[in-house]
């Protein structure tokens, strides 16, 4: 007991080492990759970070327009935003909070229509050129 009792006293003195997290929250690091965010306005749902993904945290649905994630499996490792061509994914500088329960993020979108469908589209939607009639006409 004698010998700890200098330590003891010591500690109650000297400053403490460690953070009382989450009441006292560090400042992020620059260029700290974070939270992924997902544009969903943006999204092609091409599949390419679903394929990319190391830690398989994505999922895509082509079909129905819907993306997945789920941030307790993610790495944080940006794969994802690097890949992607719609440049809709990117990532925040704060990490996810801690939370009590599992969080699985889904967003829906809507299904971009092909360049060929919209032109197709434009040109049946555009009204027919009207000429006119009369001897104003010719003059």
């Amino acid at each position: 007991m004698f010998k700890m009792t200098h330590n003891i006293l010591r500690n109650l003195v000297v400053r403490k080492s460690t953070r009382r997290y989450p009441f006292e929250v560090r400042e992020a690091f620059d260029k700290v990759r974070g939270e992924l965010v997902n544009d969903i306005v943006r999204c092609i749902f091409c599949g390419s970070c679903e394929v990319r993904c190391p830690s398989q945290c994505i999922q895509v649905d082509r079909k129905a327009a819907v993306w997945n994630y789920d941030p307790f499996a993610c790495v944080f490792c940006g794969v994802c935003v690097d890949i992607c061509p719609a440049k809709s994914l990117s990532q925040k500088t704060q990490y996810l909070r801690s939370v009590d329960k599992r969080i699985l993020i889904s967003m829906q979108g809507e299904l971009k229509k092909k360049s060929r469908e919209k032109d197709k589209e434009a040109e049946k939607d555009k009204p027919a050129p009207v000429e006119p009639e009369g001897p104003a006409a010719t003059g």
